[in-house]
């Protein structure tokens, strides 16, 4: 069923939040802050809560410069734009909207920031982008990021959740606001093109001329997200052949086929949102599609329909080790612990250092400012890489270089994707990645999370010995938050979710799919052991 509009924007305004219930309270994150207003976790209360907190918190670590403040096309992101705004205008805070009033994704953010930022040490601008991601039409999300550009880590999003939910204790006493209508009007408010300053950068990062040149039939669709109204400015700047579908705004997102349980998520990188790119995918030389923020990408090929997210990671990698001479020699590849390890081998093949760090985006910012880390990618279909003279792009996700990157492949090589990566399998091996939930309690939950290596029993996973057993990543030694246990022939990690009562395993085989079986049914052995030897069945 369709998410009812009317009924989802009335409750953001009619109804509160009750702090002293767990899951209406403020929880701000690395994504920052999510909810439904119909479930009272993002409401009004909590939009004004956390601006005001994030005021707070610009003026306790002197962060003077604009605000760069951007939207996605969920229904909830408007209103939350009005209240967001109208504390900002009431503390004096210098706000860059669009120009035009339209929506602004999260790698445009990122890009506008370090922009700005370049060469300055002082009156440093930070952004907030209103969205939930990929997230369901009911829901909406509030981030903020740094003036590193990048998303927040923990100490700033625990600053930024204390004082928030202080706030919401406290019936909004404190916080500062002016009416949406003064906002807009606001001295402090300053109209700014987002498109044109985006669009005219990409040639630093991506090979456009190359793609012009090659003539090649493009398709995207934005799955009704926030880059709807970017690609086709990107078409005409570039003179590319570029087909737009669903190039029209539904706050319902009723175009978009329901996932796998019925529900609607503008995830590009599942078969089921991208079904409709996939059935047409005869007609272009490379397509792709967005979330709805834009830090996702989902690449569509002739030769291999949807390519999983893994596959195009290990693709872009050794394309961009091989085309890119500008880059630093020992510009280090990034991965988090849960994606292939067909990434390693291909870092191992190119002659790059290897960096892999727990999940989460955040811990690729300080590589991508400094240059020393030439990409950085996630398993969920998020990456970023560095402008063609080695210098940062964003630090944040960023769907449409990775898109565009798909067709510069095409273009340069003269070869689909697909077929890369079967060239990649051919040299490195063909792995099998899964991940599946498993029941856990909250106390199970707590004792993964926090597992001591030393405690495990297993030496062997699927026939083969174990060869490692992490709970930190060995890239920055940061907790992972769960295990990792490899073996030369394949690994599996578990994590505990942070919104359901269960774990997450993670695993891969690069054997068959029957060896990739015994990785998972021995994984659960494994961690049901190590939770018997912490005294929790």
């Amino acid at each position: 069923m369709l998410v009812d509009v009317p009924r989802l924007v009335t409750a953001y305004y009619a109804e509160s939040p009750d702090p002293a219930v767990a899951l209406e309270r403020v929880a701000f994150g690395t994504s920052g802050h999510r909810g439904s207003s119909l479930l009272r976790s993002f409401n009004e209360a909590h939009i004004l809560a956390v601006s005001q907190a994030v005021c707070d918190h610009r003026r306790e670590k002197g962060i003077d410069g604009p605000l760069f403040l951007g939207i996605d096309t969920h229904a909830l992101s408007e209103p939350a734009l009005e209240s967001a705004l109208s504390v900002l205008a009431a503390n004096g805070v210098t706000v860059m909207v669009d120009k035009t009033r339209g929506y602004t994704p999260t790698p445009v953010i990122s890009h506008a920031i370090l922009t700005f930022n370049v060469g300055r040490e002082q009156g440093l601008a930070d952004g907030i982008v209103i969205t939930p991601s990929h997230n369901p039409p009911e829901d909406g999300g509030f981030k903020y990021n740094p003036p590193h550009g990048g998303p927040a880590d923990t100490d700033v999003t625990k600053d930024v959740e204390t004082r928030a939910n202080k706030y919401l204790q406290a019936k909004l006493a404190g916080v500062k606001r002016v009416p949406a209508s003064k906002a807009w009007h606001a001295d402090t408010t300053i109209r700014h093109d987002y498109i044109d300053a985006y669009v005219s950068d990409l040639g630093s990062v991506v090979d456009m001329q190359a793609i012009a040149n090659a003539r090649l039939k493009l398709g995207v669709d934005p799955l009704g997200g926030a880059s709807v109204h970017y690609w086709a400015p990107i078409a005409e700047r570039f003179k590319l052949d570029l087909t737009i579908m669903h190039d029209y705004v539904d706050p319902t997102f009723s175009f978009v086929p329901v996932d796998h349980d019925g529900k609607i998520r503008m995830d590009c990188s599942s078969v089921y949102a991208m079904a409709g790119v996939v059935a047409l995918r005869e007609k272009f030389d490379v397509a792709f599609g967005n979330d709805a923020d834009c830090d996702r990408h989902g690449i569509v090929t002739p030769r291999g329909g949807l390519l999983n997210p893994n596959h195009f990671l290990a693709v872009a990698i050794e394309y961009l080790a091989t085309h890119r001479p500008e880059f630093k020699p020992d510009a280090a590849i990034g991965k988090t612990l849960v994606s292939s390890s067909l990434i390693d081998r291909v870092a191992k093949g190119v002659g790059r250092p290897l960096v892999e760090v727990p999940v989460g985006f955040k811990w690729f910012v300080p590589g991508l400012s400094k240059g020393t880390l030439m990409f950085g990618g996630e398993e969920s279909a998020g990456a970023s890489f560095l402008r063609r003279d080695g210098n940062v792009w964003t630090t944040d996700k960023d769907g449409f270089i990775m898109d565009l990157l798909a067709a510069e492949i095409r273009a340069v090589t003269g070869q689909d994707p697909a077929d890369h990566y079967q060239r990649l399998t051919a040299l490195y091996g063909a792995p099998r990645y899964a991940r599946r939930d498993v029941p856990a309690s909250p106390t199970q939950k707590a004792v993964l999370g926090k597992l001591d290596p030393s405690t495990l029993q297993a030496r062997i996973l699927a026939g083969d010995a174990v060869t490692a057993a992490l709970t930190k990543a060995p890239g920055n030694g940061q907790n992972i938050g769960g295990l990792k246990v490899m073996t030369e022939r394949g690994w599996f990690a578990a994590r505990p979710s942070g919104t359901e009562n269960v774990y997450k395993i993670y695993a891969e085989s690069f054997v068959d799919d029957a060896h990739l079986a015994r990785i998972q049914s021995d994984a659960e052995g494994i961690v049901n052991g190590a939770l018997k030897a912490a005294g929790v069945s």
